[in-house]
């Protein structure tokens, strides 16, 4: 028996297939590329996102040599898509850093106000969220409105594609700004005041749950089995966090891909003002009767792989030369000391705890004799400046971290590991397991086909802490300077910023 977790995110799709002891027999990625068709706006062709998710099926199915009895999918927040009758895009599909809906995000202020909308949905008021830009293509594009027949995020998307119903998943469906989370249904009082229709969105259900079951004529165009169960899976941060083990109370990951995200777990629904007002979330976890909440910057992984783009041809010739990933080459021999610099990562706006979508990133402290591996080593320290931003935050909004489960991408770098222990004060712990979204939806396939009770016997089973790294005394003192200019930098350049 083969399970098989699908991840589609902001910058490329992967297919990972497990076996029930936690063996990867199979994977597959493919990369796509966001368009920027107006400032602020950011969106995905959604051809190339469906291409390039049938595809990775296949592939890592068929390299598992099939047998996939389940799959789950883990899915970038926000991001939607306006479909029609006939299953056909009628629109790109708009992610999340996308600033158009400004205006419709502002206008909640004269109408529910921050705190009712925060009580409702669990969301601080943000142009990010998927209500907003439905109210703006309401506005803007009423033809495009007009003929949506649903607006889907991804996982629904591949659902109608693959012959079933589309449902949209608690944890998703909370990202949406349009569900009562603590309810876990769409908030009539929200979409009221939004005038839109509640047929638009498709039904929610509960993470693990099982959404249909393939034809076979559907699953041989993708290259699965006849039968495999579609499970549903969730938002890619608490997947994330339930493939790292994230189960229990207090728990945190930090999930290191295109975007850096903290997610930390509760038993119940935290909707206080302390939480609005630094701009943190609280929404359904995918682990059943949990909540989340999530601490993020837009801008992390991105930057790496701007940086990878724009001025990594030497290191990408390098790394083909010596058969090692490119990212090994940029992130090697990086100067032991502190930069001196600050990199405010702000690429794509910024995320918490300022949540301002009309941030801009900044380089501080240049000289002459500033050179590339200096660069890099300010661009990964601005990250890590960042991320000691949101642990604070959370600590003074009642949350408190011990430890920082690292996964995804970045996870891999020991010296960035480091640098983040170093920075934040934190220990920080690498997981065994390096694709815990796909894992997630591995586990909530396995669970609906009984091969384990629960989340709680899956993660003990599956997941372990491996390297551990300590902040070191000396470079925490080094840092400690730093950390008060970076934590003073943007609120000094902000007002500078916003006219460029």
């Amino acid at each position: 028996m083969h399970l098989m977790g699908l991840d589609i995110g902001s910058t490329g799709v992967k297919a990972v297939v497990f076996t029930p002891s936690g063996e990867i027999v199979g994977s597959a990625y493919r990369e796509y590329a966001e368009v920027y068709p107006e400032p602020g706006w950011i969106e995905l062709r959604p051809d190339d996102v469906w291409e390039a998710t049938r595809t990775v099926i296949g592939e890592a199915a068929g390299e598992a040599g099939g047998g996939v009895k389940a799959l789950a999918i883990s899915a970038l927040g926000e991001a939607f898509t306006a479909v029609g009758e006939d299953g056909d895009f009628l629109y790109n599909t708009i992610v999340s850093p996308d600033t158009r809906a400004t205006k419709q995000a502002e206008s909640w202020r004269a109408t529910l106000g921050p705190q009712q909308v925060f009580e409702i949905t669990g969301m601080p008021l943000h142009p990010s969220f998927s209500l907003n830009k439905i109210m703006w293509l309401r506005d803007e594009m009423p033809e495009v409105h007009e003929r949506t027949w649903k607006y889907l995020l991804w996982p629904e998307i591949v659902h109608l594609r693959l012959g079933l119903e589309p449902r949209i998943d608690h944890s998703l469906a909370g990202r949406t700004m349009a569900f009562d989370v603590v309810n876990r249904e769409w908030s009539a009082v929200m979409l009221e005041m939004a005038q839109i229709d509640v047929s638009k969105f498709a039904r929610p259900i509960a993470s693990g749950e099982i959404v249909g079951e393939l034809s076979a004529d559907v699953a041989h165009s993708v290259g699965l089995d006849a039968g495999c169960l579609v499970v549903a899976g969730g938002h890619d941060q608490p997947m994330n966090a339930l493939g790292a083990g994230v189960v229990r109370e207090g728990m945190c990951v930090d999930g290191m891909g295109t975007v850096e995200c903290i997610t930390v777990a509760f038993d119940e629904p935290v909707l206080t003002e302390a939480m609005r007002a630094s701009n943190y979330c609280c929404y359904p976890h995918v682990v059943p009767g949990m909540y989340a909440t999530i601490a993020f910057n837009y801008s992390a992984g991105a930057i790496l792989r701007w940086w990878r783009d724009l001025f990594g041809a030497e290191a990408a010739a390098e790394a083909r030369e010596r058969g090692i990933d490119v990212y090994e080459v940029i992130l090697e021999d990086l100067p032991g000391e502190p930069s001196g610099l600050i990199w405010i990562p702000y690429f794509s706006g910024s995320g918490t705890p300022y949540l301002d979508p009309h941030a801009k990133g900044a380089i501080i402290g240049l000289t002459l004799d500033t050179d590339r591996k200096r660069l890099v080593k300010a661009l990964i320290e601005g990250t890590c400046y960042e991320l000691d931003l949101n642990v604070q935050g959370l600590a003074e909004a009642g949350v408190q971290i011990d430890r920082l489960r690292a996964t995804g991408g970045g996870s891999r770098s020991d010296a960035w590991l480091q640098l983040k222990a170093d920075i934040t004060q934190t220990p920080v712990v690498r997981l065994n397991v390096s694709e815990s979204g796909c894992l997630a939806g591995a586990i909530l396939g396995g669970i609906a086909l009984d091969v384990w009770d629960d989340v709680a016997e899956a993660t003990e089973t599956l997941v372990a802490e491996g390297d551990l790294f300590e902040p070191r005394a000396e470079m925490v003192e080094r840092y400690a300077r730093l950390r008060k200019v970076y934590a003073d930098t943007w609120p000094a350049i902000r007002e500078i910023a916003h006219r460029l």
